[in-house]
């Protein structure tokens, strides 16, 4: 798959969905070899977090600390060309007020997201 024929929208939008939406380990861990590299890179403000198995544990305790109601949403389309995107999105409780914003922006390798930088509003 060549770069220009990557959907980052669709993969963007399915990490959010099916990675740090997913409370089920199994289904985030099959979400994450399907959308990442083998060895994938996540840049985190305050971490730097290496491998699927870490994204998978770090997206599990995120859900874990905020609770049952918390929810990640895609803002409009993701946008990139030759091999980077970016997603904005915001998260809170299902149906509460919007605790934090940010954005993904991910470099990605033969159609899968191999460096992922989670970045965040300072609201």
């Amino acid at each position: 798959m060549t770069k220009q024929e990557v959907n980052f929208d669709y993969i963007l939008r399915s990490n959010l969905e099916r990675v740090f939406n997913e409370r089920d380990d199994d289904k985030r861990r099959t979400a994450i070899d399907d959308l990442f590299v083998e060895q994938p890179v996540m840049y985190e403000p305050t971490n730097i977090v290496k491998g699927r198995e870490a994204i998978s544990r770090v997206a599990g305790d995120l859900l874990k600390q905020f609770g049952p109601a918390f929810r990640f949403v895609p803002e409009g389309a993701a946008v990139g060309h030759h091999g980077l995107a970016h997603l904005s999105w915001h998260a809170g409780p299902e149906g509460g007020a919007v605790t934090v914003t940010g954005a993904d922006v991910a470099i990605f390798d033969d159609g899968k997201i191999s460096q992922l930088w989670v970045l965040l509003n300072v609201r």
